[in-house]
């Protein structure tokens, strides 16, 4: 009888092999523990608390040049040269273009001989009015024909200063409208170049009086102050704060009747020259002052069809939401008029993390602070009313 040995063999090394695979003394586990799970996911937190908070509104603006001048051809003729090169700065009385000068050179000329001739025949006439040789009227005539060739070479003299054209204020140049060889001046002031005055530069806005009404109401009613409107801050096109501070002008005393809305400017400084007249910005304006408010930052609420909520860190260290509704804005921040009460820790970083019911690690959020509450930050030139002030003194 022949005994079958394959089966017993191939049972022998499979126990083998999972001896082979078991944990030895010292062998790393897997993250998490023995279970393999993972570790909580940090979050960044804010500790939201009761105070002071300045309340702000983001209004729409565009940039305007401080001062515009169109420089244009005084005299005809035809542009020899452009002096200046396009998109420079300028200085007042800077030579821009030179129109061909030869036949004003002329005149001007021709002027000085006339006046020369004139002035010699009032100076021969003089002692011969004493001598009763010549009349008082052909002496007063002598007289008016110097004032006219005077007048003249005035005017030939002016021509040809005219036909340097000079800068008429500084700033920064644009492109030139014609070039060289182009007839300018005939029958019209031919538009040579524009020159802009960009630092400091001008930020013109509106305001809603519906707005200002509602705050005046309410620093009344004693449920806000007063801000202090001086420190205005810019926010550019792609949403970056500028670098730097202005300061609110003036509004306007009259509504416009077409929109409702009060008409406003800021000055802000521009050394850099990175503000560029025509371009769409937004503004920041203080409107009044909150006292016991809660803040949180604006990326932490989220809009649902079922209304705003937060999520917070609960005791248990687990994500929780938190139903809010949202007042007005500071800075970047909504103040909280419903939900939060203070000491509540709530998730600005890694809500995509941070599923409700989930624990979490919850650290300390460091923000980038704003212009505004940057003690370093540049201070505004001179304090100025803010809107709801200026609306008051209608």
């Amino acid at each position: 009888m022949k005994h079958n040995v394959a089966a017993p063999l191939l049972l022998f090394l499979l126990v083998g092999l999972a001896g082979c695979g078991a944990d030895k003394p010292g062998q790393a586990q897997p993250p998490g523990g023995p279970g393999g799970g993972m570790p909580p996911a940090e979050v960044d937190v804010v500790t939201v608390a009761p105070g002071n908070a300045t309340l702000t509104q983001e209004l729409p603006g565009r940039l305007q040049a401080i001062r515009t001048a169109q420089v244009r051809a005084r005299v005809e003729g035809v542009v020899e040269k452009r002096l200046y090169e396009e998109g420079s700065d300028v200085a007042a009385g800077k030579s821009l273009f030179l129109i061909d000068p030869r036949t004003y050179q002329a005149s001007a000329a021709s002027a000085e001989s006339d006046v020369a001739l004139a002035k010699l025949t009032v100076d021969r006439y003089q002692p011969l009015l004493e001598g009763k040789a010549v009349s008082q009227q052909e002496f007063d005539q002598a007289q008016a024909k110097l004032k006219q060739t005077e007048a003249a070479l005035a005017r030939a003299r002016l021509d040809l200063e005219n036909a340097n054209v000079l800068a008429p204020i500084a700033g920064r140049i644009g492109r030139a409208m014609v070039t060289e060889g182009a007839l300018v001046g005939k029958s019209e002031a031919t538009l040579l170049a524009t020159i802009e005055q960009i630092d400091p530069i001008y930020v013109n806005f509106t305001q809603g009086n519906g707005d200002v009404l509602r705050l005046q109401q309410a620093v009344k009613a004693g449920k806000l102050k007063h801000a202090d409107g001086s420190r205005v801050e810019l926010i550019l096109e792609d949403g970056s704060l500028y670098g730097q501070l202005g300061r609110l002008q003036f509004s306007d005393l009259a509504v416009d009747p077409n929109t409702g809305s009060i008409q406003l400017r800021a000055e802000f400084p521009n050394p850099k020259r990175e503000l560029l007249p025509g371009t769409f910005v937004r503004i920041r304006v203080p409107q009044a002052e909150a006292d016991n408010a809660i803040k949180v930052p604006q990326r932490a609420v989220q809009t649902t069809p079922q209304g705003q909520l937060v999520m917070i860190v609960d005791g248990e260290g687990k994500v929780a939401p938190r139903p809010v509704k949202t007042g007005a804005m500071a800075g970047t921040d909504w103040i909280i008029n419903e939900g939060l009460k203070g000491g509540e820790q709530v998730i600005v970083n890694g809500l995509q993390k941070a599923r409700p019911g989930s624990p979490v690690k919850a650290v300390p959020w460091n923000p980038v602070p704003s212009l505004a509450s940057t003690p370093a930050a540049t201070p505004a030139p001179a304090p100025a009313a803010t809107p709801a002030d200026a609306a008051a003194k209608k």
